[in-house]
């Protein structure tokens, strides 16, 4: 009995000697030599783990990296330009300064300015209740409340308002990840630049009904009238779909188009200053008949 209990540990302990053996040729036989410079360069990437970068996380990010011929299509929205610059110190590559993204909410569809038009018990998400129907309000392009995009925030930088029912931006813990823009199912949240002194105009608005039915559904929606775009000197601003658009690359901050905007559209993020619309209009006025003078003079 006790031989053949001995024997029984003699075998299969000499059969896992085997193939751990066995194993460890296979594994050396085939193993791929990981570049040196994977380690380092994921070293300084801050571990997030987010997806921001389109990549599938920071060790990924660092091994496409290393294999890529420059950095082109490489940046880290957590680590920003202090880390991109290591990275690049580590590689041997030159890297391109890129200016701070904030994540905006393109909505301003409070709950006083939509009021509710039936109510949603199912499962409280967002892309559940956009795969049913258009919302709870009129308005089908409007925030569906659920907070979905809070969810997805890795670094606590959204929040919902009890009061206005729609998400808030923290852009002191924003790192334009990107994570929040992708679990909207209405698209209403994009990454901007931050601007000088975080100071940027945006159209909170994404409602591309035609204006009188655009406005029945939100108080605060944009009715497409255009004065922006013919106010904007700069060629910042397109209408398309009875929707204004400011190209945050071309807006030079002037804010006449906030001071324009019939419908309230158009706001400001943090100008030191509350706007006087009264004396921007009344620069936009004298500028038109500067020119209207100078068109009279030339004829």
């Amino acid at each position: 009995m006790n031989s053949t209990l001995i024997l029984t540990i003699v075998i299969l302990a000499g059969l896992g000697l085997i193939l751990a053996l066995l194993l460890y040729f296979v594994a050396q036989k085939f193993k791929v030599e990981e570049d040196p410079r994977v380690g380092k360069v994921e070293e300084c990437l801050p571990g997030a783990n987010c997806g921001g970068c389109g990549f599938a996380g920071c060790h990924d990010f660092a091994v496409t990296s290393c294999a890529a011929p420059d950095l082109s299509r490489h940046y880290c929205p957590v680590g920003g330009d202090p880390v991109m610059q290591q990275v690049a110190a580590i590689l041997g590559y030159k890297v391109e300064a890129k200016a701070p993204q904030v994540a905006v909410v393109r909505c301003n569809g409070t709950c006083t300015a939509r009021p509710r038009t039936n109510t949603y018990q199912g499962v409280q998400s967002c892309k559940a209740k956009a795969w049913l129907y258009a919302g709870d309000t009129a308005c089908q392009f409007g925030c569906l409340g659920c907070g979905d995009c809070v969810a997805a925030c890795k670094f606590g930088a959204l929040s919902m308002d009890p009061q206005t029912g729609l998400p808030v931006v923290d852009q002191e813990k924003c790192t334009a990840c990107g994570a929040c823009t992708g679990a909207c199912p209405k698209n209403l949240i994009e990454l901007r630049a931050k601007g000088p002194r975080g100071m940027r105009m945006v159209v909170v608005c994404r409602n591309q009904d035609k204006g009188p039915v655009a406005k029945k559904a939100c108080a605060n929606a944009c009715i497409g009238c255009g004065l922006c775009v013919k106010t904007c000197t700069h060629d910042a601003i397109v209408l398309e779909n009875n929707l204004a658009y400011i190209d945050f690359t071309k807006c030079k901050l002037c804010r006449e188009c906030e001071a324009v905007c019939p419908a309230g559209s158009i706001i400001g993020v943090n100008f030191p200053k509350p706007l006087d619309k009264e004396a921007v209009k009344a620069r936009i006025a004298a500028r038109k008949a500067a020119a209207a003078a100078v068109k009279e003079e030339s004829k």
